[in-house]
């Protein structure tokens, strides 16, 4: 590994440093955990999703899904659907409340990422955009 691989690996790790701090902030004192929100994230973006891309999405074992859905259950956030096309299969979805909680934190990212690139050019911010589409492609 060169010098500037390197360098571009404690870059990305101060970064991802600065917005884990970040997201802890935002969501402490809003009575929902930091699992929760990134669940609520990713249906948000997603909408409806069975347990187990959810699962796979969020890192963690179905069986952990299970008891974080069964308490977004009981705090309004999210609800199971059973699809009649497949009854097997379990969908979760957002509730009216989950949407609520999905749009603000979504327009909180919304504002920090205008914030991080204003000083950005147009074109600086689609090349961003390119790069973090790619980055994320390979995972």
């Amino acid at each position: 590994m060169d010098i500037n691989h390197r360098k571009l690996s404690h870059e990305i790790i101060e970064f991802y440093d600065k917005l884990s701090s970040w997201e802890l902030a935002v969501v402490k004192g809003t009575g929902h955990s930091l699992s929760h929100i990134h669940a609520v994230e990713i249906l948000g973006v997603n909408g409806a999703m069975r347990m187990k891309e959810l699962a796979e999405k969020m890192g963690i074992t179905t069986g952990t899904l299970t008891v974080q859905i069964d308490k977004m259950v009981r705090s309004g956030l999210v609800m199971r659907q059973v699809p009649q096309t497949d009854r097997r299969a379990v969908l979760v979805t957002l509730t009216e409340a989950g949407e609520v909680i999905y749009q603000q934190h979504d327009e909180l990212h919304h504002q920090l990422t205008k914030q991080l690139t204003m000083k950005m050019s147009d074109d600086e911010r689609r090349c961003l955009l390119g790069l973090f589409e790619r980055m994320n492609h390979e995972f």
